[in-house]
This record gives C-alpha cells, sequence and structure tokens, in this order.
C-alpha cells in the first residue's frame, strides 16, 4: 500500500470517526451506514480528482507474510552468523 492509498485510507477513518461523533450515530447498522457513506465520498472525490481507485493500484511483487517470512529467515542466519 503506497502513501496515497495509505493517506486514502486514514483521511476516510478519520472523517467517519468524526461524523460518528458529531451527529452521536449509534448501533452497528448506523455506523456501518456511516462509515459506507463516508468511503463513498471518498471514492467519489478521488475519481473527480482523477486519481486512481485502490482496486487499481498496483500489487506488491511479496505479500506481507512472504516478507515477513524472508526476513525471520535472514534473521536466522544473520544471528548464526554472529555466534560463530
Amino acid at each position: 500500500m503506497g502513501g496515497t492509498e495509505l493517506a486514502a485510507n486514514l483521511f476516510r477513518i478519520t472523517q467517519t470517526d468524526d461524523k460518528l461523533r458529531r451527529e452521536n450515530i449509534q448501533g452497528k447498522e448506523n455506523a456501518n451506514t456511516a462509515h459506507y457513506q463516508v468511503g463513498n465520498k471518498v471514492r467519489q472525490t478521488i475519481k473527480e480528482l482523477g486519481g486512481t481507485l485502490p482496486e487499481n493500484l498496483p500489487t506488491p511483487d511479496k505479500s506481507i507474510k512472504q516478507l515477513e517470512h524472508e526476513n525471520k529467515a535472514w534473521l536466522k542466519l544473520s544471528e548464526k552468523n554472529e555466534s560463530k
């Protein structure tokens, strides 16, 4: 996830949180509706500005799990070499 997508997600989250508090939205269904509405507005704004929607952004070559696995293997090898 790149900086643009992270920023859009953070903006959506903070705006939804503000909306829930400002409008005193109660209940799971109402909160879900508010999340959907804010998310829809963010997507609409991205489209209007000519940005790339999240589903059209390039995906990384490796998943987080793959990177974590590689990092653990590298750390083990590094520790093994340091103990020699």
